[in-house]
């Protein structure tokens, strides 16, 4: 009769364990850059093939912190402690993913972490293969939130004579050229593409262009069009600055009247952000 009572007593315990650890969202699991704090269950998380987060790069959480639009990949995680398990703190919280990203060879690109402050954040980004993965972690008492864009690296395949096989054929082609967020500043990144331009506009004296700069439909008509019109001109005056004659260049801008996607989806958006160099 003890022996049945203690077995007894064993399964109400199994019973209750299994009780006390609540089960992630339905569809939900552990992104592969971390593994997640013990007694910590996914609350909340989301996917998309493609969308965009803005990561802050500045060590500052006011509303003038320099970001990083980040376009790709996207995850979004809500991690919440068992109510069964000791509390850790933020400060814990933190600490963990600090020494998780440096141990994974991450670099941390901008960090608060104070007591008591609940904007605190950490901002990292990891480098495997092409891909180029960026992380934003927060916390509070209990529960962190992580957001990761996995962002492809664009690989320089726009070389001068596809892009006058372009023109030649179609009297266009329109260049995928990334600028800082509301800004006409070309991106590092996009530095190749304006190189290729130079190229061509070297090696083909007579060829003469029209650089005209297009929008998504985030903002405003009127703030669109003076951007659009920036951002043509810097490409522009980037090419001048070569050596390549202005009379041979004109810039304009038709902010977000010219879509060739839908701007309902953020992949749409992405493709509507562009800049054409146009045969004149």
């Amino acid at each position: 009769m003890k022996r049945f009572s203690l077995f007894i007593f064993s399964i109400l315990l199994i019973s209750y364990t299994l009780q006390a650890q609540p089960e992630d969202a339905t569809g939900c699991k552990d992104h592969y850059l971390f593994n997640r704090i013990p007694n910590f269950y996914i609350n909340e998380c989301e996917h998309q093939d493609f969308n965009a987060y803005l990561f802050p790069i500045e060590n500052r959480t006011d509303d003038e912190v320099k970001t990083e639009t980040v376009e790709g990949n996207y995850f979004f995680y809500n991690y919440v402690q068992n109510e069964e398990s000791t509390e850790i703190s933020e400060l814990q919280i933190f600490r963990n993913f600090e020494n998780a990203i440096k141990s994974a060879g991450g670099t941390i690109v901008a960090k608060v972490v104070e007591v008591n402050n609940s904007y605190s954040f950490i901002t990292a980004k990891f480098k495997k293969g092409d891909t180029e993965s960026w992380v934003k972690v927060s916390a509070s008492t209990r529960e962190y939130t992580l957001y990761i864009v996995e962002r492809k690296v664009m690989e320089q395949v726009i070389e001068a004579n596809f892009i006058l096989d372009e023109i030649n054929s179609k009297g266009f082609i329109a260049l995928d050229i990334h600028f800082d967020f509301g800004k006409s500043t070309v991106k590092p990144e996009s530095m190749p593409i304006i190189e290729e331009l130079y190229t061509l506009l070297k090696t083909n004296p007579d060829l003469k262009v029209s650089i005209e700069g297009h929008t998504d439909n985030v903002g405003n008509a009127a703030s669109n069009q003076t951007l659009s019109e920036q951002r043509a001109q810097s490409v522009m005056n980037l090419l001048i600055n070569k050596g390549i004659s202005k009379e041979r260049l004109t810039s304009k801008g038709w902010g977000q009247n010219n879509p060739v996607a839908d701007n309902r989806t953020e992949e749409g958006k992405a493709k509507n952000r562009r800049v054409e160099i146009v045969k004149k």
